[in-house]
């Protein structure tokens, strides 16, 4: 029998994850089947156990689900910890464990697919909700110049740099004003809506690459923006997708998979 593996979240048909999984189980040769898991917003918990007690071996867990996983774990990694955030769950003799791979995910995608390398460089975080929380340790693990954040409400953005020690500056978009960065990340939710982060001109150094983590059919209105601000380089966060998967595909079957090739595939059929 194939070992049981799903993503779940509300809504959840939209997912590229069961392509994703599949691909990475062809290509290591595991014998693994992935699925989609529609819990109700209110039957989370419910939803994990009864996978698990029908033999699931481990879930991806996405929106709006991943504080409830981080709390519904036993066990929990370093960068879910760091995160308050799960996003990966691992079921194994008896034992529920949690693990973040957003951050790693959007590292790898930076290093490997961008051939960004983040140490030293400036780096500027919009947002100061679950996505940015999720990948702060990681970008900082790199080693960066700085690492500022900006978000449309100080006190959130002040408490988001207190929970990590101070570790990092934290203000309004005003506090940008006459400021460039090498990387920018952009950790809102704007592009969903068509909006943008009201960043102010100027912000893109020369050679800057300008990183959205929403992604899509054609270019975000953040992608759009730094293009006509002169960013030299431009990502979505399709990249992020695969590699955060690949990082899980590890934490289950201790395989790590190749993503190039998936990643690939991914971009033919969501440019097709």
């Amino acid at each position: 029998m194939p070992d049981q593996y799903a993503v779940i979240g509300n809504p959840v048909a939209h997912s590229r994850s069961p392509l994703i999984h599949a691909e990475f189980a062809r290509q290591t040769g595991q014998n693994i089947v992935y699925g989609q898991l529609l819990a109700p917003k209110d039957a989370f918990a419910a939803t994990a156990n009864e996978f698990r007690a029908g033999g699931g071996r481990g879930l991806n867990v996405t929106l709006p689900f991943k504080g409830e996983a981080f709390r519904f774990a036993a066990f929990l990694s370093e960068r879910a910890s760091a995160a308050q955030a799960v996003n990966t769950l691992k079921f194994e003799g008896g034992v529920i464990f949690g693990d973040n791979t957003d951050g790693v995910g959007l590292v790898n995608d930076l290093v490997r697919n961008q051939s960004c390398d983040i140490a030293g460089r400036r780096i500027l975080l919009l947002g100061a909700g679950g996505a940015a929380r999720g990948v702060i340790e990681p970008l900082l693990q790199q080693q960066p110049a700085e690492l500022v954040l900006a978000n449309r409400t100080l006190d959130k953005a002040q408490r988001l740099a207190q929970s990590f020690r101070g570790t990092f500056e934290a203000g309004t978009y005003a506090m940008l004003a006459g400021r460039q960065f090498d990387l920018v990340v952009n950790a809102t939710s704007a592009s969903l809506t068509g909006e943008l982060p009201p960043l102010p001109p100027g912000v893109f150094a020369r050679g800057a690459l300008a990183y959205d983590m929403m992604y899509g059919k054609g270019e975000t209105p953040f992608l759009a923006l730094a293009r006509a601000e002169g960013a030299a380089m431009l990502a979505d966060g399709l990249g992020m997708l695969v590699e955060q998967a690949a990082e899980s595909f590890f934490i289950w079957r201790g395989l790590r998979p190749d993503s190039a090739p998936v990643l690939k595939l991914l971009r033919q059929t969501q440019d097709a």
